[in-house]
């Protein structure tokens, strides 16, 4: 089995289990005591702590362990927030945030507080200069991403950084992606992280909290570290990640440059081997394993259960997965295709032979998910009516929306419209991009009395 899901949780590295092992005979006691067994617990935090703050780029004093990345995420928000009351309540967020931020700003918007939500370009990286423009006198708080969790594009974080400083505002940085890879650049005045990413045990993240930077811990407190994450610190599981995080540093440069050439390979040869597809995210400015594409016709979840049946195991943004009903944000805000997404996220070590073999495989998935849903021909039921088709595909979720649009197309002439009446919440991204794909054009969508219409005109 080929495990092609790093970017969900990285497989725990060898380091990571051989210090979180060595470290459960001395790391289990309360590490806030002086007696011996205290101070030993006390020593394996501390150095620890150093070392993530190491390859962070911080002191150690500004770096705490929380429970979580999402923790770790919810708590630098609301404290940043909270120690800058007095500048105001206003919190900019990109488009594509993990969904951790985008909740941390929807529960500060229902208490009183006003969001700015930066849009994105097609490769899913924000406009610097948009930071700066969405900048008022009562921001108190900006967060960006400095990788895309879903397309693996890298954003400016130092360039926004630098407007943010200029601004007076800090600057709060999910590295939770790319701090395996390495430091994140600029001036950012907070920075959260979370261990399973880089290859460390689940349930451990970072947040580091720059010294000057106004900040009021939230919810209840106790003495654990510094008063910003309460709870007793699982000791062993910090040491692995702390260990781990320094392993897959030491790494890093070679296996990065290893697997951007195989993700390279990837981007290179699916469009040639699979027809009708889409890749997605910077094709330069993007983490070194993580590789989106989308594929016309096909019901995403149909085709990860092929592919997992076939030996891979693969992620997906798609709308059409069990797990959601609505199209992955960060591809929406994109505005690209998001049906029959495929997100495949290489961990270090990922051989060469394996992404062959994935290349070999994945035509063959595709094309089954899309004999099984049916390839675009004439349908029958399509109706004409004041020169333009109908076709009523409400009720029918992703992708068949799409797939009747492309079967009555060819018998429209240049000029003539297709209405899709469709109620599935995908529609209203996929059409537009396959229009764009497809060199149609998408006119727009009406009010109908059974869900929306989507109006596309024939031009070639």
């Amino acid at each position: 089995m080929s495990y092609f899901d790093a970017a969900s949780a990285a497989p725990l590295h060898p380091v990571a289990r051989q210090a979180l092992l060595a470290s459960l005979d001395e790391g289990w006691a309360d590490p806030a005591r002086p007696h011996r067994e205290g101070r030993r617990a006390r020593m394996l935090l501390d150095a620890a702590r150093e070392a993530a703050a190491e390859a962070v780029g911080c002191r150690p004093d500004e770096l705490v362990f929380t429970s979580s990345g999402t923790r770790a995420v919810h708590a630098g928000v609301t404290g940043a927030l909270a120690g800058r009351r007095r500048a105001g309540r206003h919190l900019i967020v990109s488009a594509v945030e993990h969904s951790s931020v985008l909740h941390a700003a929807e529960a500060h918007e229902a208490g009183g507080g006003t969001v700015t939500e930066v849009a994105v370009g097609r490769t899913g990286a924000v406009d610097p200069a948009a930071y700066a423009a969405a900048l008022r006198a009562d921001t108190a708080l900006a967060c960006l991403q400095s990788a895309n969790h879903e397309v693996g594009t890298e954003q400016p974080v130092a360039e926004v950084a630098e407007a943010c400083r200029a601004a007076g505002v800090p600057l709060l940085v999910d590295a939770a992606q790319s701090l395996g890879w390495g430091p994140v650049a600029g001036d950012w005045s907070l920075l959260a992280a979370s261990a399973h990413k880089w290859g460390g045990p689940s349930g451990v993240g970072l947040l580091v909290v720059r010294k000057g930077v106004r900040f009021a811990p939230q919810g209840p407190v106790d003495e654990r570290e510094s008063g910003r994450a309460s709870g007793f610190e699982n000791i062993p599981a910090i040491v692995a990640a702390a260990a781990s995080l320094r392993a897959v540093r030491a790494e890093a440069a070679r296996e990065a440059r290893r697997l951007r050439e195989l993700t390279d390979r990837i981007r290179t040869r699916v469009p040639r081997l699979v027809p009708d597809v889409e890749v997605v995210g910077d094709p330069v400015r993007r983490l070194p394993g993580i590789v989106t594409f989308s594929c016309l016709y096909v019901d995403g979840e149909a085709l990860l259960h092929e592919l997992d049946r076939s030996g891979f195991s693969v992620s997906s943004g798609s709308s059409c997965t069990s797990s959601t009903l609505v199209p992955s944000h960060v591809l929406k805000a994109m505005g690209v295709l998001s049906e029959g997404n495929v997100r495949v996220s290489l961990p270090p070590g990922t051989p060469a032979e394996e992404v062959e073999r994935f290349l070999e495989v994945l035509p063959g998935a595709v094309a089954g998910v899309r004999e099984k849903l049916g390839t675009p021909v004439p349908a029958a039921g399509a109706r004409q009516g004041g020169g333009e088709v109908v076709v009523d595909a409400v009720g029918r979720r992703c992708p068949i929306p799409v797939i009747e649009l492309a079967k009555v197309i060819g018998d429209v002439p240049i000029g003539g419209t297709v209405r899709v009446l469709a109620d599935d919440e995908a529609a209203r991204l996929d059409i537009p991009a396959w229009c764009e794909m497809r060199e149609q054009e998408y006119v727009g969508e009406e009010p109908a009395d059974r869900g929306t219409a989507y109006v596309v005109r024939r031009v070639s």
